[in-house]
């Protein structure tokens, strides 16, 4: 009788350690490359320990300084759009189709329009002084407080809360697109999208708009040191101080960075070219009204702007990554 139960305890133990190694899963696998991605880059984030992230139509890559590290192989096959580490270093990766993904270093968690996403399309991620983490998305913005989304939708020139669950089916890359989010120094929300631009001060949506003349494509809004507003879109490139807007050029913009010296970067498509330029507006001539601008590089697309902490100037580009060092362009292509 003695040894039954032991035989019976025995078996209990086996099965639990047996369920408990199902419940397991090993961390995803992460495949290393001596050269980063060879396809469409769009954006690009350095993180606390000066590791450079790239999200990529073949993945989300790490650079460590030595080598790329594609560290969604195992996790998705989705086109990454968007990066954004948060204040508690963990990383969120946007994709076309397939939601966000968190990353806490360990482990994702996959957020979809099942868990209260908007839409699946992840175009911008951002993350306001107060925590919550925003989600440019097509058709409108999705807030993420930590425990729930809270989604608000563009409609024509407003943008509403919906509280009814409502998601807006993937891939129909309506004209709603939001695909920048910045918080000014007052806390308002500014958001570009490729129908109109909106700024939100915690209760209302406001079109954006001067002398009556709504900003509309505007695909990078960023805040310099002095508190100005950049806006790159479709107009070209705006300043505003806080009473009015300057225009510095008409050329289409697509994405803007101030570097550490007050310069401005932008991307923009060269004017009767299928090609894309990387410019840099001089900080000293910026207050002029034709500022002194050096064309750095050019690409048949280029996308998001980075600088990193040694000062070289990063980007993404229909053709993979580059670097900037002050004097050389260097991409990471096999030789």
């Amino acid at each position: 009788m003695k040894a039954i139960r032991i035989y019976i305890l025995l078996s209990l133990f086996i099965f639990y350690n047996a369920c408990e190694a199902q419940k397991k899963t090993d961390p995803p696998r992460e495949v290393i490359f001596s050269q980063g991605p060879s396809g469409i880059s769009r954006t690009l984030a350095q993180d606390r320990n000066g590791n450079i992230w790239i999200a990529s139509w073949q993945g989300v890559f790490r650079y460590d300084g030595k080598s790329f590290t594609n560290v969604t192989t195992d996790v998705s096959s989705a086109r990454f759009f968007s990066v954004l580490e948060d204040r508690q270093g963990h990383l969120w990766f946007g994709t076309i189709g397939s939601g966000v993904y968190y990353y806490d270093g360990k482990s994702f968690r996959n957020f979809t329009t099942k868990d209260g996403l908007l839409n699946n399309e992840i175009t911008c991620i951002y993350e306001d002084k107060a925590g919550n983490v925003w989600l440019g998305i097509n058709g409108g913005v999705s807030r993420y407080d930590g425990k729930s989304f809270r989604n608000f939708l563009i409609s024509g020139n407003s943008i509403i809360e919906d509280k009814t669950g409502k998601t807006i089916p993937d891939f129909t890359r309506p004209p709603d697109e939001v695909s920048t989010i910045i918080e000014d120094k007052a806390g308002n929300l500014w958001l570009g999208a490729r129908s109109n631009a909106f700024v939100y001060d915690g209760k209302t949506f406001t079109v954006l708009t001067d002398k009556g003349k709504p900003f509309i494509n505007v695909r990078t809004i960023i805040k310099d040191k002095k508190g100005n507003i950049w806006l790159g879109g479709q107009y070209g490139l705006w300043r505003y101080n806080g009473n009015t807007y300057s225009n510095v050029t008409q050329n289409f913009v697509g994405y803007l960075l101030e570097d550490k010296k007050g310069n401005v970067w932008t991307s923009s498509q060269i004017a009767n070219q299928n090609n894309w330029a990387l410019s840099r507006y001089e900080e000293k001539s910026l207050v002029n009204d034709k500022p002194t601008v050096t064309e750095i590089a050019s690409e048949g697309m280029i996308f998001g702007i980075l600088e990193v902490n040694d000062g070289s100037i990063w980007y993404g580009a229909s053709n993979g990554v580059h670097r900037y060092d002050g004097t050389t362009v260097q991409d990471f292509k096999v030789k």
